[in-house]
C-alpha cells in the first residue's frame, strides 16, 4: 500500500504559487486582531478580512465622537466569540453583526440597524497550527 501524498502532487503536480497567512497580513488582505481578540476571549490568532474591517470596524470621519474602532472591533470580536462557541463541532459558522448609521439614523430614529453576516472560520494557519478568519461569504 503507498501513503497517500498530502499535497495530491501524484495527481495535480507540485504547487504552482502558494500565499500565506502572514503575506496576507502583510498585503494588508487580512487584519491581525489577535491582541483585542485575546481579551475577548480567544486564545489562537485571529484575523478578519479588509472587506469586513471596512464595513464593520472602520469609522466614517463624521462618526468620531459618537464611536471608535477600538469599540467597533470588540463588538465584532464578541458576537465572533459568541457564534463560535455556539458552533463547537463546526469549522464555519454564519454570524449576524448589527451596525447603525448614525448619520441617517440622527434623521430617522426609526431605522432599523443594518445586519451584515459575516462568518468565523477556524483553519489552519501558516504552520499548521488553529487560526481564526472572520470574513464575508464572498471574500472566501
Amino acid at each position: 500500500m503507498t501513503k497517500p501524498d498530502p499535497g495530491n502532487t501524484a495527481a495535480f503536480g507540485p504547487a504552482i504559487s502558494t500565499y500565506s497567512r502572514a503575506q496576507a497580513i502583510e498585503d494588508g488582505i487580512l487584519v491581525d486582531v489577535s491582541d483585542t481578540a485575546r481579551e475577548a476571549g480567544f486564545t489562537i490568532p485571529v484575523a478578519v478580512t479588509r472587506a469586513v474591517w471596512t464595513r464593520l470596524v472602520a469609522l466614517p470621519d463624521d462618526y468620531r465622537g459618537f464611536q471608535d474602532e477600538r469599540g467597533r472591533l470588540w463588538d465584532v470580536l464578541w458576537m465572533a466569540r459568541h457564534y463560535a462557541l455556539r458552533a463547537s463541532n463546526r469549522d464555519r459558522v454564519r454570524m449576524c453583526v448589527l451596525v447603525r448609521d448614525i448619520r441617517k439614523d440622527l434623521r430617522d430614529s426609526n431605522r432599523p440597524p443594518r445586519k451584515h453576516f459575516p462568518i468565523v472560520a477556524i483553519g489552519a494557519g501558516d504552520a499548521g497550527e488553529p487560526a481564526i478568519t472572520i470574513m464575508f461569504p464572498e471574500d472566501d
